[in-house]
């Protein structure tokens, strides 16, 4: 019954695709494209002006086509976002509208429609702002593509792309040394996951004959994968984990801050994740594959593990935020390992949304970081004080599945899942331990519905896009869950041995080495810049500006 399922479920999903949706699904990328290739061109009314007149007329031009072109991106995206809602989905014209692809979209959209109006007035005076507006343009274009593309070499090529246009923005500041080791870094990274995405797409040419990614998928879940899909699956794992910035290969997200910080929301919030999106997307034959999923699981934890205790010792605001992004797309990861797609899914929404907010609100956390500096400073909890609110926030967790149990009778929840519920029932514990629940009033009353409203909320989101967004597929050993567990939990005590004692002689001796982030990265620099090392950086003249340095120097005085 289980494989009759999911075959009727990929047989829905490979209907046939109308052609006004398939437009639908080409409008985004097409007009934000078609914005690049404008902002690169000079227009009509800069023809015949005076050289201190075309940086500003320019700059006008490009930022007027940047605001149209997102916000028609950002409507054809909910336009084909309700078409699939009321059933309008399937292939066809080398597109797919899907519920996936269709939050995808619709994400990756309203976060570069947020960030072209916000990157206007941040860059005021800057003198290379078309540059930035059409690569910004051409990445937000190519990220349109992979999401709506169903045939894998436009996938690959995409993938490139976005690769390629991001890097234009990450030497923005190209005169700044720090700015060009770290795009330097990423250039590097980034041509490792574009091999991998080519050998995959090669491998799968020939053990599926076919590349449309949807017959794909459903040849996987009709028959075993040949030795040459597995491989191929295994080198996709390997993109995604070198595009999500895992452990070793972290060092260029927590160093590109150097990027105007619109690019940093950009990269952390619709870049980054692709990875995971492309799992996603790949997941009936991920799932077949144990050594994939065993790789997910152990990179993903290990990451999230390490990034989470590295992020507690940072002060920057922008560079505490990169290492949140690093452990949250490690914990994305494991659950694409775990086999729970949906919250995967969920985990990659809901994180683009918060780091694209925190990133644009960066100083509003450095005024409020400073306030809290200000502030008396708190005795640290106890250890029955922590015990209680761990078993609080599990005890949360179990009246929320039995809540749910009720609403939707016979809903099963996967072991793994459970695990996660107890990763959440940690997360809970600094709203329901009993330092935090002293307060007067209905403060406590508040706290505890709050914490109760995020177990409940969590279960239900699982049982809704079970349901509506990815087919059964198989659920993995149960050591990658225990192992996932026994290192949360590890991760809770070290955390808590740091909140109680900060001055023990243990956390005095490991602060030295999450400061440092186990110096992995300079590991990694000492072998990647020995094979390819870095650029110089540039004049500041000659990247700043579209004129020469004599007509610059003149247009100043």
């Amino acid at each position: 019954i289980g494989s009759d399922l999911t075959m009727t479920r990929f047989s829905a999903d490979i209907a046939t695709l109308q052609l006004w949706h398939a437009v639908l699904l080409l409008a985004p990328a097409l007009a934000l494209g078609v914005s690049a290739l404008m902002c690169g061109q000079r227009n009509r009314s800069e023809a015949g002006a005076g050289t201190g007149n075309v940086s500003a007329t320019g700059n006008a031009f490009a930022w007027r086509a940047a605001r149209l072109s997102s916000s028609v991106a950002l409507v054809f995206a909910a336009l084909s976002m309700a078409a699939v809602v009321l059933g309008k989905g399937g292939s066809g014209y080398g597109v797919r509208a899907d519920i996936v692809g269709s939050l995808m979209l619709l994400l990756v959209t309203f976060v570069g429609w947020v960030i072209v109006r916000y990157s206007q007035p941040y860059l005021n005076g800057e003198l290379a702002q078309r540059h930035y507006v059409r690569w910004l343009m051409a990445t937000l274009a190519a990220v349109g593509v992979v999401i709506a593309t169903n045939h894998m070499v436009v996938l690959v090529v995409a993938w490139m792309g976005t690769s390629m246009a991001l890097h234009r923005l990450l030497t923005f500041f190209s005169e700044r040394p720090a700015a060009v080791v770290a795009a330097h870094k990423k250039f590097i990274v980034g041509r490792a996951a574009d091999l991998c995405m080519l050998g995959a797409a090669a491998l799968f040419a020939v053990s599926f004959q076919t590349m449309q990614i949807d017959q794909i998928t459903a040849l996987a879940a009709a028959a075993p994968l040949k030795p040459g899909a597995q491989a191929g699956v295994l080198l996709i794992v390997m993109a995604a984990l070198l595009k999500c910035a895992q452990l070793p290969f972290h060092g260029w997200l927590i160093q590109v801050m150097e990027a105007p910080t619109p690019v940093s929301a950009l990269l952390h919030a619709g870049i980054v994740n692709l990875g995971g999106f492309v799992l996603i997307r790949f997941a009936p034959l991920v799932s077949e594959v144990p050594a994939a999923q065993g790789l997910l699981v152990a990179a993903g934890t290990a990451t999230a593990v390490l990034a989470a205790l590295v992020m507690t010792t940072r002060i920057s605001v922008k560079v505490m935020l990169a290492w949140s992004t690093c452990a949250q797309m490690g914990f994305m990861l494991m659950q694409c390992g775990l086999g729970v797609w949906d919250m995967a899914l969920l985990h990659l929404l809901g994180h683009s949304l918060y780091k694209a907010h925190a990133f644009l609100t960066a100083g509003g956390a450095v005024r409020r970081a400073a306030l809290s500096q200000m502030t008396p400073a708190t005795s640290p909890p106890g250890f029955g004080s922590l015990v209680i609110g761990a078993l609080t926030g599990f005890s949360m967790i179990l009246v929320a599945k039995a809540v749910w149990g009720v609403l939707v009778p016979g809903a099963l929840i996967s072991p793994a899942l459970w695990v996660l519920g107890g990763i959440v029932a940690l997360a809970l514990v600094p709203l329901v331990r009993g330092e935090s629940l002293r307060g007067r009033g209905w403060w406590p009353v508040l706290l505890m519905l709050s914490a109760f409203g995020v177990s409940f909320s969590y279960v239900g989101l699982h049982l809704l896009l079970s349901a509506w967004v990815l087919p059964a597929i198989p659920q993995p050993a149960a050591a990658l869950w225990i192992a996932v567990a026994v290192a949360f939990v590890l991760l809770f005590a070290v955390q808590s041995l740091i909140r109680i004692a900060p001055h023990n002689v243990l956390v005095r001796g490991l602060y030295p080495w999450f400061y440092g982030g186990l110096f992995l990265d300079e590991k990694f620099n000492n072998v990647a810049f020995g094979f390819w090392p870095p650029p110089a950086p540039k004049s500041v003249l000659k990247v700043r500006t579209g004129v020469s340095p004599e007509s610059l120097l003149m247009e100043r005085s």
